[in-house]
């Protein structure tokens, strides 16, 4: 692994710093591999000491082949007065990702073969890929494609496609166990804000959050992958850590003006199941869930049979659930700083919960102990929440029997999960209640 550089001076706002990283990166032409993707790795790399590493092309990762290494320096198509009518240089999406090399004079009809518009939206350009068979082609906006009208046209695809390595970063927290929270982005796609510039800029905020916490009863391990074949690559290569990992998510599509939604893990009833619904029921922001479906992001690669990892996924819309998705007009004015902000703030809910939920033993089970003369009463001092605090302490001691958890409690009560936590911290404290092994 290739160490980091160092941080810069982070600024001040959270939702500004995942803006100015998300236009740092718009115009990079990402990939599963090449240069793009590296350039990608480096930038995140100066939000968080990312280590970066390649795997090779024709690396067996379980049933997949890491593919060649793709680059390209420049294409398009240029009518008979040399003008280029689709140019690669004002926007990577039109070319489709990982096109083959090509030169060559086409007549108009068979050029169209290889062009992809969006005739429902005629203004914007559609994203497309052709990673595993190889092909070349260009997308554009459909009322361009009416404006081409000379009988022939030059094209040029100035690509390589050659063995090289795959790119993937990671990020890891150490806690204060080997027990494992995993948070994956993906970071293959080029010039789309939403899907996953978005995700990644909160995995960057959120992994700053982790790394300032005082004390982490869990690892953290922030990924940076391709998608489907990094993450892939990434497991095969990873088997003896897989055994550490508790739980996980998935983020992506979090910059839009669409509710939070959260999908499941495969059995649905993980702890990061609990954590998520009840960080989003916390937030008093409207939400989604929906089931497990082996369809979308990188969760279904978590959760596949061989791998069982219960990693749910995050999200502001489902899965190619938005008009804009997959296209041009997934740009950095649809993002919006509130939305991004929500995004992060639920998932630092969710590390708190993750954090501070416990399991406790009653160590004075005998009806209720005498709080008073412990200094209990006092420790509530003039506090607001004074009445919900002596409550909470109620509440956990009568709970405490080895086996429900903190949020189990929350759940149960109604009461703040925050205001639980603090109670059961003091109660320890007081040696009324000890963690047990049902934590």
């Amino acid at each position: 692994m290739v160490a980091a550089p160092p941080l810069d001076p982070p600024a001040t706002d959270p939702a500004e710093r995942m803006l100015r990283l998300t236009n740092d990166l718009f115009p990079l032409c990402r990939s599963i591999t090449g240069n793009g993707l590296r350039q990608t790795l480096r930038r995140i790399s100066h939000e968080i000491p990312l280590e970066i590493y390649e795997v090779p092309s024709g690396t067996q990762v379980f049933d997949w082949v890491v593919p060649d290494e793709w680059n390209i320096q420049d294409a398009y198509v240029a009518d008979s007065h040399g003008r280029r009518v689709i140019d690669f240089q004002k926007s990577n999406l039109h070319v489709v990702n990982y096109s083959v090399p090509f030169h060559g004079r086409l007549d108009i009809e068979t050029l169209r073969a290889k062009l992809h518009t969006l005739p429902d939206h005629p203004d914007w350009i559609p994203y497309r890929t052709s990673y595993y068979a190889p092909d070349w082609g260009f997308c554009l906006r459909d009322r361009d494609l009416h404006e081409l009208r000379d009988s022939h046209y030059d094209v040029h695809i100035d690509a390589t496609m050659s063995p090289g390595s795959m790119t993937m970063g990671e990020f890891l927290v150490p806690g204060n166990s080997s027990r494992e929270f995993l948070i994956s982005a993906h970071t293959c796609h080029p010039s789309l804000a939403n899907d996953n510039l978005s995700g990644i800029g909160v995995a960057c905020e959120l992994a700053k959050y982790v790394a300032s916490l005082s004390e982490r009863r869990f690892t953290y391990r922030f990924l940076f992958l391709p998608g489907t074949i990094g993450t892939i690559a990434w497991l095969a290569t990873h088997t003896a850590v897989l055994p550490h990992i508790e739980g996980g998510l998935v983020l992506a599509l979090l910059g839009h003006n669409h509710p939070l939604t959260y999908k499941q893990t495969e059995s649905g009833h993980r702890r990061v199941d609990e954590c998520v619904l009840y960080a989003l029921k916390e937030s008093g922001l409207g939400f989604d869930t929906m089931p497990f479906e082996p369809y979308g992001y990188d969760e279904r690669q978590y959760n596949s049979p061989g791998i069982h990892l219960p990693v749910g996924c995050l999200m502001r819309a489902r899965y190619a659930g938005y008009p804009e998705y997959h296209t041009s007009a997934d740009d950095v004015s649809r993002l919006s700083l509130q939305r991004l902000s929500e995004s992060l703030d639920v998932c630092r809910r969710t590390v708190d919960i993750l954090e501070q939920d416990r399991c406790y033993r009653n160590l004075s089970p005998h009806c209720e102990p005498q709080l008073g003369k412990r200094g209990l009463y006092e420790s509530l001092g003039g506090r607001s929440d004074r009445q919900a605090l002596q409550q909470a302490m109620l509440w956990v001691l009568n709970q405490a029997n080895g086996r429900t958890s903190l949020l189990a409690i929350a759940e149960r009560s109604g009461m703040s999960f925050g205001v639980l936590a603090h109670a059961a911290t003091l109660l320890r404290e007081r040696t009324l209640i000890e963690e047990s092994q049902g934590s």
